[in-house]
């Protein structure tokens, strides 16, 4: 019989969402990492009597360019303050004209065209492959659709999201490309955060709140940073309905994961035990401490 416990819910805030409104008992923590330095501190609270913690990509003030961003210094800080279920919330451009800007698209894929980002928390000494046939848990996407559907958003659910590198937007060809390969909408932030959520065992759910066309688009020649933070202002009200909603429709949820998003590592770690290096798995200890417990 499958037993029940609170969730810990994670979120990280993109462009235009630095802080979160009505938390209980709010306060900001600094939170170490031995993979480097967080983007900001952590914001901790309660909503509806279950745990949230509240992380700022770009940091307040949005001083962190996408390419910059310490990623697994960011989901390490989120596994080490006891958060079991990440949703990311972040801009995108739509390559597609029927989702137009302020559609809320819930995806499911990602293709990582970043060129110069630390992708895995597992490097020599310590090797694992996990597997992203599946990036997002299913279970966390239904919390996050109900509750994006109540706060009145215009909901898509499922799609591709193309990571680029950035900071420029794309290129017209390269819009163009993109839209030929099939996907949905284009962003610079959701990988390697997807794949480190996975790695760390977390569920973890992406919210892409369409902000522009990208340049593909006929009537939208080129995409300027003063229309995005428009859309981002009109949609605050239902971003932040939606993270308000979700502690209620996540607490006492079942487990396991019906996914397995908290025991992907069972069978990911590859290096033999008295191969690994002591150094590496000390760095594991959030991450990938429960594998390595007795081993």
């Amino acid at each position: 019989m499958a037993t029940e416990t609170q969730p810990v819910i994670g979120v990280v805030g993109g462009t235009g969402i630095y802080e979160l409104d009505g938390l209980e008992g709010a306060r900001w923590e600094k939170v170490e990492s031995p993979f480097g330095t967080p983007s900001d501190h952590l914001l901790f609270g309660t909503l509806s009597g279950v745990e949230l913690v509240f992380l700022p990509r770009h940091g307040r003030g949005h001083a962190i360019p996408p390419a910059e961003i310490d990623y697994r210094a960011n989901v390490d800080a989120l596994k080490r303050a006891g958060v079991t279920d990440l949703v990311s919330i972040s801009a995108c451009g739509s390559l597609r004209e029927d989702l137009s800007p302020g559609t809320f698209v819930l995806v499911d894929q990602f293709i990582d065209r970043t060129l110069a980002r630390a992708q895995s928390f597992f490097t020599s000494g310590c090797v694992a492959h996990v597997s992203m046939a599946r990036p997002v848990c299913a279970r966390l996407g239904d919390a996050v659709e109900a509750a994006a559907r109540a706060a009145n958003a215009r909901v898509v659910r499922g799609g591709t999201y193309v990571a680029v590198e950035g900071p420029q937007f794309s290129s017209r060809a390269e819009s163009e490309l993109y839209r030929s390969w099939g996907c949905d909408v284009i962003g610079m932030t959701n990988m390697p955060e997807a794949k480190l959520a996975r790695e760390a065992e977390l569920c973890y759910a992406s919210v892409s709140l369409v902000t522009d066309y990208d340049c593909w688009y006929p009537e939208q020649e080129q995409v300027e940073v003063a229309d995005i933070l428009a859309v981002l202002t009109s949609n605050a009200d239902r971003g932040r309905a939606l993270v308000s909603d979700l502690p209620r429709r996540l607490a006492g949820r079942s487990l396991p994961c019906p996914e397995g998003c908290n025991t992907v590592l069972d069978t990911a770690i590859i290096t033999a035990p008295e191969s690994r290096d002591p150094d590496v798995l000390a760095k594991l200890d959030a991450v990938a401490g429960r594998v390595f417990e007795g081993a």
